[in-house]
């Protein structure tokens, strides 16, 4: 990042009422090029502003610096060997709340993940674990599918769904499957026409889980019924696990659903452009 004065910085945001559309969208530019390293003086700059437009201008630019950084950690994630999933989830959660530290993120999740350890024994037999899982996520903590606001972006927000106990499939079932893992347990992701589930898949025992009710345990024949009462064939990736970048793929996709039922098409257009980075 190149370094300029905080005379010069204050010079170059002033610049920001200028009349001449020419030289403002040079002083856009030329801020954009700072980096994200000059969000905190933007941000002092629209607290110290009292000019509604130039608090605008300043919301906007804050707005596109983050939204560069996001892109930036996306690209890494998606280029790093393990693409680590609580990693990925907090980066789209940063479209929302661009402030949230992953460290509050990975606290929350840890405490979570402690709630059910202290109540589970490794000796349990794996349906006996899913029902020890599923009465502290479920019972004690009171997470639940949120039927009332389906389609509300804030179901695709990790930090909102720790929040509120409230979630679609995929948060539900991301929750689920970090508290499994870190028990050591084989669970993982499963991509569902609609619907998003788990399955617990070792050497020799295979079911599957809907967080979205309740951790639900159904088996493959389910699985079948289902495809056959929506129509759709049979496919190898309705049955098997699926990765992490499919997992954080899905909580974009729905993402892009929310914002379009809202009607928010910059919205869209940007979480498309994510989308971009991941396919």
């Amino acid at each position: 990042m190149e370094e300029l004065t905080d005379k010069e910085l204050h010079a170059l945001v002033s610049l920001l009422d200028d009349q001449d559309q020419e030289i403002k969208s040079h002083v856009q530019d030329k801020i954009i090029s700072l980096g994200h390293g000059i969000i905190p003086f933007l941000e002092k700059k629209w607290e110290d502003s009292f000019n509604p437009e130039v608090q605008k201008e300043i919301e906007d630019l804050v707005h596109q610096l983050q939204f560069s950084q996001l892109k930036e950690r996306l690209k890494d994630w998606v280029n790093s060997p393990d693409q680590d999933l609580l990693t990925g989830l907090w980066i789209i959660n940063t479209y929302q709340y661009p402030d949230l530290e992953f460290d509050k993120i990975n606290a929350d999740m840890h405490q979570i993940y402690f709630e059910v350890w202290t109540g589970f024994k490794n000796d349990l037999l794996p349906h006996e674990q899913i029902k020890a899982i599923n009465h502290v996520l479920f019972s004690n903590l009171r997470f639940s599918a949120n039927t009332k606001n389906f389609h509300s972006p804030g179901n695709s927000m990790l930090s909102n769904v720790l929040e509120t106990r409230k979630g679609n499939p995929i948060s539900l079932c991301a929750i689920y499957l970090l508290v499994s893992q870190k028990l050591g347990l084989p669970i993982y992701g499963v991509n569902l026409p609609n619907l998003f589930v788990l399955t617990y898949k070792s050497s020799d025992v295979n079911f599957y889980i809907n967080a979205f009710n309740k951790g639900l345990v159904f088996n493959k024949q389910d699985i079948h019924n289902y495809l056959e009462h929506l129509k759709i064939a049979p496919r190898d990736v309705f049955f098997e696990p699926c990765s992490n970048k499919d997992i954080v793929t899905r909580m974009i996709r729905n993402l892009i659903v929310s914002f379009e039922k809202l009607g928010e098409t910059g919205k869209v257009e940007e979480v498309k452009a994510l989308l971009q980075i991941l396919e």
